[in-house]
């Protein structure tokens, strides 16, 4: 069926001996995901390979008993609820435990981006990812620091930043980088389409109009009343030039 299953190790600031981890895990369907939409995505989302899918959730006893999905409001227990679409690239699914039909406790939420299934990560695990990540980078620039710091009898302790013995490596760094990928047609294509929404929401400013002023004109017609017509006045703006100096004859 074309099914994928992808752990993503290091991912979240987590190391990649962890591979229970769910945010560190990847599900699609290659056979899906040119027919993916609002009505088919939580069978999608409900196929047996699917390591994000438990099976004991209500969901499941609806589908083996070919129930109604609305039956799902009426039960108690584990379920999967589809609550956001943005077609056709981004589906949210939350899975939630249901104790009466108007209260829910949410577990956790799934995001299919491009028919590909991740588990959108918790505070917590945000969190400790920014922590992580603050605490090496702090720990690296001590570390650059002590490597300046130097100790004369005659001089003490202090800094040597001439030496730059550090510059060769970031120069092999700088030209060992890869040459960055061009954007594909379907991104093209999306960013046009949120721009030309985006202008139809915030129009460009018009510039304005030259002021016009109409004068009266009066005409006398056969019946010797006197009449007004209104004659359209463009104001034109003039402005003086004034003439180049003279050359003065030299002597």
């Amino acid at each position: 069926m074309g099914t994928t299953c992808k752990s993503i190790p290091g991912r979240l600031g987590l190391g990649p001996g962890i591979p229970d981890n769910p945010l560190s895990l990847s599900w699609h369907d290659s056979a899906w995901i040119p027919i993916l939409n609002t009505t088919n995505v939580m069978d999608y989302f409900s196929e047996r390979s699917n390591p994000f899918f438990d099976r004991t959730c209500n969901n499941e006893i609806v589908k083996m008993q070919r129930l109604n999905p609305e039956q799902l409001q009426n039960m108690t227990g584990l379920e999967y609820v589809l609550l956001h679409v943005q077609e056709p690239i981004l589906y949210v699914i939350r899975k939630q435990h249901r104790h009466t039909p108007s209260q829910v406790t949410p577990l956790a939420d799934y995001y299919i981006i491009a028919g590909v299934v991740y588990q959108a990560p918790d505070l917590a695990s945000v969190l400790n990812s920014r922590l992580l990540s603050a605490v090496h980078h702090i720990q690296s620039s001590f570390e650059e620091c002590a490597g300046f710091s130097r100790y004369h009898p005659s001089k003490g302790y202090f800094w040597d930043f001439k030496s730059q013995k550090n510059a060769p490596d970031k120069a092999k760094t700088k030209e060992e980088k890869p040459k960055e990928e061009s954007s594909s047609l379907f991104q093209r294509q999306r960013v046009d389409m949120l721009l030309g929404e985006l202008i139809k929401q915030f129009p460009l400013p018009q510039p304005p109009q030259p002021k016009v002023t109409v004068a009266p004109i009066k005409t006398e017609p056969e019946n010797g009343t006197p009449e007004h017509k209104e004659v359209p006045k463009v104001e034109v703006k003039q402005e003086k030039i004034k003439p180049p100096p003279e050359k003065k004859p030299k002597v």
